[in-house]
This record gives C-alpha cells, structure tokens and sequence, in this order.
C-alpha cells in the first residue's frame, strides 16, 4: 500500500487517520505493520463501505482538501471495492538502523555480500544487484522510470527490486529516486 509524502506526513503527526483504496481484495489485516518513507505505518483497522457511506469528515482525516478529492483518488482504480483503511504511525523504520552504519566489519560485509548473491542467484534476470546499486551510486536521486532508461529494466522491475536492496539497508528512498545509503556506500568497495 503506497501513500503520497504528504499523507505520511500527516500520518506522523497524527492529522492523518484514514486512508481509501480501490481494490479487488487485499492481504492487508488489522495489525499490518508497512515499512514507509516515515517509518512504520499500522493498520488499526479496516472494511469495506460504501461511497455513499463516504463523507467529507472521512475526506480531511485522510489528508484531502474536500470530499470531490478523495472520491477521485479512490476511482484511479476502475475496478473492485472500496476499502476504508483506519491507520497509525506506528515507529521508526527498522532499516534506518541497518542504513546509517557509519563503519563495516567484515562479517557484516559478509554477511551483506551473502544476501546480495542470493537475490542475484533466485532472480530471472540473473545477476543484478551490483548493476543497479552502481546504477543508483551513479545516478543519484534518479526516478524508476529514469534509471530504468538507464539499466535497461522496467519501471515496475526496479522499484520492485531497488525495494529489496532498500530492506537490506543499501538504499534510501526519495521523492522521487533513490540514492545508496551510508550502509551501501561502505559496501560497494567490496563488490568490485
């Protein structure tokens, strides 16, 4: 589930409690943690309504202006039913741990080293995470869609994947692009 910045952001402050989504079904449930560009966000609570059940309080608790913005945003998806999403800034992003190392031991190099190959080895692209962590080391801040011009790869691809490096502490996401973090700069002289 993906939010815009300046719904997470009212999301951390409190502002923001509710979110709408269009979907055939989802595997979200009361108690999902998502791991977000603020931290971790959770689902408190969730069902399906209505539109008509939607009304312009629901609109402001889900950071939109008016009632009309909200109900566009929920038709951007044609198909499925409405979900009322009841959400929570729940903590800090565990990965911001993993990221912001300022030093490397070898076991940690190791054991980073470790994970990369096997995300290169289960991939049906085959061995990827050197070139696309050179590609974001080169190309900072660049959207998907530009470093997908650049690599070769899909939009959809990359934010998928670049997704996984993200977890293992390597990059950090911005609006819009992405950029290696500390973590990642201390290992890329090892994968050379």
């Amino acid at each position: 589930m993906l939010f815009k910045q300046k719904q997470l952001e009212g999301i951390r402050s409190g502002k923001v409690t509710l979110a709408f989504r269009k979907w055939k079904s989802t595997e979200l449930k009361k108690g999902s943690l998502l791991k977000t560009s603020i931290g971790l966000v959770e689902i408190t609570d969730l069902a399906i309504i209505n539109e008509p059940h939607i009304n312009a309080i629901d609109a402001e608790k889900s950071g939109f202006l008016n009632l009309e913005s909200l109900l566009h945003s929920i038709h951007t998806n044609d198909t499925g039913r409405i979900y009322k999403i009841h959400v929570r800034y729940y903590g800090e992003d565990p990965r911001l741990k993993l990221s912001n190392k300022s030093t490397l031991g070898q076991g940690e190099i190791n054991a980073l080293k470790a994970k990369l190959l096997q995300l290169d080895k289960y991939s049906r692209n085959g061995f990827w995470t050197k070139d696309i962590l050179t590609a974001i080391e080169k190309y900072p801040k660049n959207s998907a869609a530009e470093l997908s011009v650049k690599t070769g790869k899909t939009k959809e691809w990359l934010k998928l994947n670049v997704r996984k490096l993200k977890n293992l502490g390597l990059t950090i996401s911005h609006d819009p692009g992405y950029e290696l973090s500390p973590t990642g700069k201390l290992l890329m002289p090892h994968l050379l």
